[in-house]
């Protein structure tokens, strides 16, 4: 007879004990899905051996080029729409993916869709506020020495296939 013994202790990460790291990716001809999940696994901190459901244990993340974000599939910019109610009778709205592209903010798209992928919680509103998204290739984070990520070299999947 074989007694087994089991000394393994669940580990719990305090909030003084997290290292943030800063991270940069860009956006260009990538999947908005695929990179959407991937920034929420980055920004509740899923990819780390220290996850703690309850602490905001995720890195900080820079996207650039973020109107330049791919739909795949039958999600064209024409045909994925965005719908809204006003909270008056007969009051949907609603706007193409081009439309918001093409307008003052095309970053809402890439925001929405890690948003959603997020908990609805207290704490999704503190990770969601380490998401910094920027039109273009530049962004005021230089101090921080950001690491890149190619997401691209993850899965040929990520990216627009030609």
């Amino acid at each position: 007879m074989h007694i087994i013994e089991n000394n393994t202790k669940t580990y719990s990460l305090k909030q003084s004990q997290v290292k943030k790291q800063w991270i940069v990716i860009n956006a260009e001809n990538l999947v908005l899905g695929r990179l959407a999940s991937i920034i929420s696994i980055k920004l509740r901190g899923k990819d780390k051996p220290t996850f703690t459901p309850h602490i905001d244990c995720g890195d900080n993340v820079i996207i650039i080029n973020a109107k330049k974000i791919y739909l795949s599939g039958n999600k064209k910019t024409e045909n994925k729409k965005y719908f809204w109610h006003t909270g008056f009778p007969g009051g949907i709205k609603h706007l193409t993916a081009k439309q918001i592209l093409s307008s003052k903010y095309p970053n809402r798209i890439l925001l929405k869709a890690v948003q959603r992928m997020l908990p609805k919680n207290k704490l999704a509103g503190q990770q969601i506020k380490n998401l910094k998204i920027y039109n273009d290739d530049i962004h005021p984070h230089n101090a921080q020495n950001p690491k890149n990520i190619n997401i691209q070299k993850l899965n040929n999947k990520n990216s627009k296939r030609d």
